[in-house]
């Protein structure tokens, strides 16, 4: 098969077959350019198939006419068919045969695989008129979604070319178990449909034998039925397959709820809002793995999807999984279920460019972005999200947007911005005030701010502050007392001589002068203002070097050792203020208090080298580390118009 394949252009075809019969060959493609698609492909060799028996064409070839001809949900879907050579090639969807995986299905799938070819059956025909004639496992097959599908039509033919001698024509190519002893005389007697009847109730019977019967309502009663009914050496007395749909077994809570959800399309809107206004409660009735394996293609389907009473009643409860542990909480599936069986569906609905769709799932992104895997995030979902962005539409982009926020959170804002950035923004909250109760210190709470405290005696009958009378700097208007110029210059002055000190010290790194704050000093008896300088530290970078700040608070624990102590207010009055050898011996506080006056240093920045690829870079001027390039929201700016594009590099 190398050179063959190697001249189908479009397709790469595996190498191990699915399945070989007498009339051709099964093997899975995959067709490139389209998301890797994989599909059926069939190979025959129409030269080894020409017989008298059956005539030209080929049954591949007839068989794919047919299905091209015959389309319905549950008959095999046709994708392309062509001759090459000496063959004829069948391209349909992905599926296999179902002898493959008849073990391995449930009763429950059996049951809705069964009535998945009654519908085919009942479509050709009441629809086409026409009869299947060869209805057995090798004419079925199972997609990849589990759903059972008719096919081997290359025996199907109209009901007006029915006749005895066809059916004795295709009889070698037959299940010979599935066909009636008495056919000839169903054809005289009895409408076609008879036929396929009979080889419906063996098909029933083969694939029910092995299976657990009390797992579905009524399966042992749809069994005999089958056998007393369908078999009947009558054929008069064989039901319709139409009437079949109504047995039990076919109309059990769970089958209805699979039915109303396949035929869809063809309810009206009134009987769509009482099925979705109920849905909810009757799927909690069952497993909610069985619900997800079985349901779960059908849930999330474009008519649920697109329905107005879905969106609002059912949809929420379906696309946002519940915690395990959680009893209260309502939603229909477990986070391992989610996971499991919906989100390889949402991946796939990912790619579907259809506005009504995406935004449907937009608006439930944020309920089951944490279900998906960092990979198929990064690779499966963030590139789709991409494309919508760039739409005319501004719904649609608002939308997308907001879920492209949700993912910054668990991809980081490297991987879902890209480009070049840097740390363009500042924290600039206060910093915390750290106070010491017992030494009254308030320290970093404004930046460039110098803070002279006074305690000052508070009057606790009227509950004020009451500040002491300070004297003129110069002297000249107090002329009612004399005192000594000695004891005025070193005790009336010695207050404002620190604050004119200080405040020149660290003039320049202060931009406004120092705050005063009056606090109440709790000792009792003692009247004497005391000063404590503190200096706020300034958050960005200044000239005040390490050293000022350390001999400003040096000066506040000296003023606080050398406090005096007065025993009565009345000693504050310049007139009865006596002298002590403490204050004599005052320590001088302006020794090497001169201020150092750094040259501002001047950082020189070199400009960024290469323009940045995104619409969200920025120019960094600051110099920052950390940048990471990144080429997340790649945006061409020869998409812009000329002026657009220099706006964005400016």
């Amino acid at each position: 098969m190398g050179n063959e394949k190697s001249a189908l252009h479009g397709l790469q075809v595996d190498e191990k077959p699915v399945e070989i019969t007498d009339f051709w060959v099964h093997y899975t493609a995959h067709v490139n350019g389209y998301g890797a698609q994989k599909v059926s492909l069939f190979i025959s060799e129409p030269s080894l198939h020409y017989n008298a028996n059956f005539g030209n064409p080929s049954p591949l070839e007839k068989a794919a006419k047919n299905l091209m001809l015959y389309r319905h949900p549950c008959i095999l879907k046709y994708v392309s068919s062509w001759h090459k050579g000496s063959k004829f090639f069948l391209t349909t969807e992905q599926v296999k045969p179902l002898i493959q995986t008849i073990e391995t299905q449930s009763t429950l799938q059996i049951c809705m695989g069964l009535y998945s070819i009654l519908r085919a059956l009942v479509f050709l025909h009441e629809k086409a008129s026409a009869s299947h004639n060869n209805i057995c496992s090798s004419s079925i097959y199972i997609t990849s979604e589990g759903c059972w599908k008719l096919g081997g039509l290359e025996c199907l033919c109209k009901s007006n070319d029915l006749s005895s001698a066809y059916l004795k024509k295709i009889k070698s190519y037959r299940y010979e178990k599935g066909i009636s002893i008495n056919e000839d005389a169903t054809l005289s007697s009895a409408s076609f449909k008879a036929i396929d009847a009979y080889a419906f109730s063996i098909l029933a019977e083969d694939v029910l034998k092995l299976k657990n019967p009390e797992e579905v309502p009524s399966c042992m009663e749809f069994v005999q039925f089958c056998k007393e009914n369908l078999q009947n050496a009558d054929p008069c007395l064989r039901s319709e397959l139409s009437s079949v749909l109504q047995h039990p077994f076919f109309t059990h809570d769970f089958m209805r709820i699979y039915a109303v959800l396949e035929e869809l399309p063809l309810k009206s809107n009134q009987e769509k809002e009482i099925f979705f206004g109920t849905l909810i409660l009757q799927l909690r009735k069952f497993p909610e793995n069985v619900v997800a394996e079985q349901l779960g293609r059908l849930l999330l389907s474009r008519m649920v999807l697109l329905d107005t009473t879905a969106q609002e009643k059912f949809l929420p409860f379906v696309l946002k999984p519940r915690d395990g542990n959680d009893t209260t909480d309502n939603n229909l599936f477990t986070i391992p279920t989610f996971k499991t069986y919906l989100v390889p569906k949402l991946l796939q609905m990912f790619c579907i460019r259809d506005m009504s769709i995406r935004l449907v799932l937009l608006s439930h992104f944020n309920s089951f972005i944490h279900t998906f895997q960092i990979d198929e995030l990064k690779s499966q979902v963030l590139p789709e999200l991409l494309v919508g962005i760039k739409d005319t539409d501004d719904h649609l982009v608002s939308a997308t947007l907001k879920a492209l926020a949700d993912m910054v959170s668990i991809l980081g804002a490297a991987t879902v911005i890209g480009g070049n950035r840097g740390k363009l923004f500042t924290d600039g909250r206060p910093n915390k005030v750290k106070e010491n109760s017992q030494n009254n210190n308030i320290a970093n709470t404004l930046p460039f701010t110098s803070i002279i405290e006074f305690t000052v005696p508070l009057n606790t009958n009227e509950k004020t502050i009451d500040l002491p009378e300070r004297p003129s700097p110069d002297g000249g208007e107090d002329k009612k007392e004399n005192v000594s110029a000695i004891a005025e210059e070193e005790y009336t002055w010695s207050d404002w001589d620190v604050q004119e000190t200080v405040s020149g010290d660290i003039h320049s790194c202060v931009p406004q002068f120092s705050e005063m704050i009056c606090q109440p000093n709790h000792v009792s008896g003692d009247a004497n203002p005391t000063p404590i300088i503190t200096s706020s530290t300034p958050t960005s970078k200044t000239t005040a070097s390490v050293t000022e700040i350390e001999k400003t608070k040096m000066i506040k624990s000296t003023f606080a050792k050398k406090s005096v102590t007065l025993s009565d207010i009345s000693e504050l009055d310049i007139k009865n203020s006596k002298l002590t050898n403490s204050i004599k011996e005052e320590y001088d506080f302006f020794t090497d208090m001169e201020p150092v006056i750094k040259k501002a240093e001047i950082l020189h920045v070199q400009e960024p080298q290469t323009l940045s690829r995104s619409v969200f870079d920025v120019k960094i001027l600051n110099g920052l580390e950390g940048t990471e390039e990144n080429d997340g929201w790649d945006e061409d700016l020869s998409e812009w118009g000329t002026d657009d594009a220099s706006e964005l590099k400016t």
